[in-house]
């Protein structure tokens, strides 16, 4: 084993997350490639999160602990992380959730078979912890058969309801060139992979396995203010893909994604504002206009347009805005 160069680089960015971290953490040091690195970073955790990563590290000079100055975000951490990968690979791993013990050599085998590929997707099994059930997420027919797609072909297929799923491991030079949105707190990891699939020459799949747990306290899965983060970060996603110049047809179909995104936060945004403080609603109806002002109808294709969630979006929002006037005019007169 070369000591001084590992071959894969594993980012664990965690917060608060003393309870889960052992089985992350246990499934990265029985993998079955022991040539990696383990860069685990604690956000500023007010639980054991650190004092549980420093004795895991104690015997094991290939994990490596780091702590952020303040409570920052995933992105941050990663990134904090990413800055010091010395590995050829790169992998990331949420602290709740595991790797099969062949995950990383079983990517490591097809980048040493086909030279030209960028990005290894893994198999992802959802682990639901209510159960403890586990459903196989699937991967695109390609894929599955063993072939390669295009970069583009693979960003189009995560921009289609993730057809193709986040989660792989890359070569650390596409990484470290392409880091993690730091934009926003939530989704950024979502621009990185659609970026990292775009910019790769081929990506392929191994037989690796990334469990995922699927639990109510995800952020992801409850209503959080946070949720409407989604709107920056694709917001942020279209100023990349802008500087890069991509095919008029693949814009499009990211700009009708985005307005389908904007209406679903509207949406929740109506479903929920009565649980939202008042004080954070002006902020909120400045998001939306702010997002809202960045689209044009060329931007979304005639047929696209066809679809009822555009037009009742519209309407939506300008019965918001004459709600709101007429709150206001009515406060202001009788005042």
């Amino acid at each position: 084993m070369n000591v001084n160069q590992p071959v894969v680089s594993v980012l664990v960015a965690a917060y608060n997350a003393a309870s889960t971290l052992p089985r992350c953490i246990d499934s990265l040091c029985s993998q079955s490639l022991a040539d990696i690195e383990i860069l685990c970073v604690d956000d500023c955790s007010t639980d054991d999160t650190l004092k549980y990563l420093r004795s895991r590290a104690a015997p094991d000079s290939r994990i490596h602990v780091m702590q952020t100055n303040a409570n920052s975000g995933q992105a941050v951490a990663r990134n904090m992380a990413l800055a010091q990968a010395r590995g050829t690979f790169v992998a990331m791993l949420d602290a709740d959730d595991w790797m099969s013990e062949d995950c990383l050599q079983s990517a490591v085998d097809v980048f040493a078979k086909y030279p030209q590929t960028d990005c290894v997707v893994l198999r992802l099994m959802q682990h639901f912890e209510a159960d403890g059930s586990e459903v196989d997420y699937g991967l695109p027919a390609a894929l599955d058969e063993g072939r390669a797609l295009t970069g583009s072909e693979a960003f189009e297929l995560c921009l289609n309801g993730w057809q193709l799923h986040g989660l792989y491991i890359t070569r650390t030079e596409l990484h470290q060139r392409i880091p993690f949105d730091t934009s926003c707190r939530l989704y950024s990891d979502d621009n990185t992979a659609r970026l990292h699939y775009l910019e790769s020459r081929e990506v392929r799949a191994c037989n690796g396995i990334y469990y995922y747990r699927k639990h109510d306290a995800s952020m992801t899965m409850s209503f959080n203010i946070r949720r409407f983060d989604f709107m920056e970060a694709n917001l942020s996603l279209l100023k990349a893909l802008q500087s890069r110049g991509i095919a008029k047809p693949l814009m499009q179909r990211f700009q009708v994604q985005r307005w389908m995104t904007f209406i679903g936060c509207y949406r929740l945004f109506l479903l929920h504002r009565n649980k939202l403080p008042a004080s954070a609603l002006p902020g909120l109806h400045q998001r939306f206009a702010n997002v809202f002002k960045t689209f044009s109808r060329r931007d979304i294709p005639f047929r696209s347009r066809l679809i009822p969630g555009y037009w009742l979006t519209c309407c939506m929002w300008m019965f918001d805005i004459q709600q709101r006037l007429y709150t206001w005019l009515k406060y202001n007169n009788h005042s």
